[in-house]
């Protein structure tokens, strides 16, 4: 049962996508969002089928599919969600709420399929409002993740910024949480300070093989980032470009429950 691992984190919240990310992670045992980087359909169908079960979330930008289309993709979207997995478009919206809300339309139709989506708060909390809207047009709920840190070397998300996107994310009911940097797990212990208990961070910036990455990217140890306080790992290429994605994937998925159970919520 999902109150027995998360506490009050389940039982206070209010938030019906963030109780289904809960009932998704204790159902298969993980906290892990895949970065499913492929440029073809038949390759996000790969990763599917490959690391379905160790998942709980796949972070995709349906933009960068070169062989998008339609029907391939309301397939992959069935496939998701037979495979018991949120689907997280990260188009990182970060306009007025208006044009947000006709942007959750448009070609790709992301407020049809998607479960989550990343935006940034720097043209104010009505981008929340837009990006809701979205989702009730078509009848559907969905969770917006604020970017408050980034793991990017050189980034302007400096700590009077998160700060700001904190406070005004925390009263926000369409916030699901925040974005924060995993690679850096004394910033997210102050992230989760901040944030208190009532909405989720996920992370990206975690490897196993700890280190820079390239254009920029940093990695930290993904127990770490749990331990801090983050709730989901994204997981890119430490899974997807391995040897053997399922087996990564499994492993991922005991690292990331096992420092859940450790620490304390």
């Amino acid at each position: 049962m999902p109150g027995r691992v998360w506490g009050e984190r389940w039982s206070d919240s209010a938030s019906e996508i963030a109780r289904r990310y809960m009932e998704v992670a204790t159902r298969k045992c993980t906290l892990v969002c895949l970065a499913a980087d492929r440029r073809t359909m038949n390759g996000l169908f790969e990763l599917i089928d490959s690391v379905g079960p160790y998942i709980a979330a796949l972070k995709t930008h349906v933009d960068l599919v070169d062989d998008w289309n339609p029907e391939a993709w309301a397939e992959f979207c069935a496939r998701a969600n037979q495979a018991d997995l949120l689907i997280f478009e990260d188009r990182k919206f970060a306009d007025i709420g208006k044009i947000s809300r006709d942007q959750m339309a448009g070609a790709y139709d992301i407020r049809s399929w998607s479960d989550l989506v990343t935006a940034h708060l720097i043209s104010g909390p009505d981008i929340v409002d837009g990006l809701q809207a979205g989702w009730s047009d078509v009848g559907r709920n969905g969770g917006v993740l604020l970017l408050a840190q980034m793991s990017s070397r050189g980034n302007l998300l400096n700590p009077n910024y998160t700060d700001e996107v904190v406070t005004k994310g925390r009263e926000h009911g369409g916030v699901f949480g925040f974005i924060g940097n995993g690679s850096r797990p004394d910033e997210l212990v102050e992230l989760r300070t901040k944030v208190g208990k009532s909405k989720m961070i996920w992370t990206p910036g975690v490897n196993l093989s700890v280190g820079d990455g390239e254009m920029g990217q940093r990695y930290g140890d993904p127990r770490a980032a749990i331990l801090a306080g983050s709730d989901c790992i994204i997981v890119g290429s430490g899974i997807h470009r391995s040897d053997n994605p399922a087996e990564s994937a499994k492993k991922y998925a005991s690292v990331s429950w096992n420092a859940l159970l450790e620490r304390k919520l």
